[in-house]
């Protein structure tokens, strides 16, 4: 586990009793955890983790101790804290608190950080306004209902690596020339393959470069990560077979979704209404349904 089970008891307990006070917790990932807390008064004692904890503050003031001194996160605002150092958590204002966090691996981040750098990034200030940086950890935050999938964590891991390091001082990866014939060879993969599982040894093989290499070449061309790309892919066939009448479970399963409802957040995300209103719709306008 990477996030110490007996904290979770404990702000359990001080939860009791309230309606809107509690911890959702994601479903598990290699290397990473993602948990979603809300709750008023003293949320932790001081304590540590071995990991980098990376979060965004929802709603409430969110008061911690860090490196001897006092700090706070309003809504919006990033906190990174690094891995062994002690912390505690209170919600500043009698309004309660919410916020959600990820823990990460230092090895995993390791794994990205440009080619010779020695040593992990340390960002001196735990509280940032970065709206880049926001959206990267929104990808992983926002949904907690869904598992990552590898694709989905290797571009969150580059595009994290790249945050910190900025962050800290250290060099961002440079810039290389893109290797076009490797990155088309993914992006022809990805799309005879979308219904399919995708996974990250088999593109590296594809293409001969590593993963976070791959991550940052293939968005430098085509806009998005391999694995966006690859979601949507999947909803270009889940709205043909919608089209041809399928049940939204046989869609789900024949476009590569784990299930139905993952297919249906996906398909809000992308285009803003649930697949069963979109059936609806276009039923309507060609009179098959």
């Amino acid at each position: 586990m990477l996030l110490d089970e007996r904290m979770l008891d404990g702000l359990g307990r001080l939860c009791d009793g309230a309606d809107d006070v509690g911890i959702d917790v994601a479903p598990p990932s290699s290397g990473l955890q993602r948990i979603g807390a809300r709750f008023f008064g003293t949320g932790y004692a001081p304590h540590r983790h071995d990991t980098y904890s990376l979060g965004i503050t929802l709603s409430g003031v969110q008061k911690f101790t860090y490196r001897g001194a006092r700090r706070a996160s309003m809504p919006g605002q990033i906190i990174v804290l690094h891995p062994d150092e002690v912390h505690d958590g209170a919600a500043g204002t009698e309004d309660g608190l919410s916020y959600r966090m990820l823990y990460l691996e230092p090895a995993l981040l390791h794994a990205a950080l440009p080619q010779g750098a020695a040593y992990l990034p340390f960002v001196h200030e735990p509280v940032l306004n970065d709206p880049d940086f926001r959206q990267t950890l929104a990808l992983l935050l926002n949904d907690l209902d869904s598992e990552v999938e590898a694709l989905q964590r290797d571009a969150f891991i580059a595009a994290t690596a790249d945050a910190l390091c900025r962050h800290s001082g250290l060099p961002a990866p440079r810039r290389t020339t893109l290797d076009m014939a490797a990155l088309n060879r993914v992006r022809d993969h990805i799309r005879e393959n979308a219904a399919s599982f995708v996974s990250s040894d088999e593109l590296e093989t594809l293409c001969g470069l590593d993963r976070f290499s791959l991550a940052r070449q293939f968005r430098a061309l085509c806009g998005t990560s391999p694995h966006r790309y690859l979601t949507m892919r999947r909803l270009d066939l889940a709205r043909s077979f919608i089209g041809a009448g399928l049940p939204l479970a046989q869609v789900a399963a024949a476009s590569g979704f784990s299930d139905q409802s993952h297919l249906n957040r996906q398909f809000k995300k992308a285009f803003g209404m649930p697949p069963g209103a979109w059936s609806q719709l276009i039923g309507a306008k060609t009179g098959s349904r």
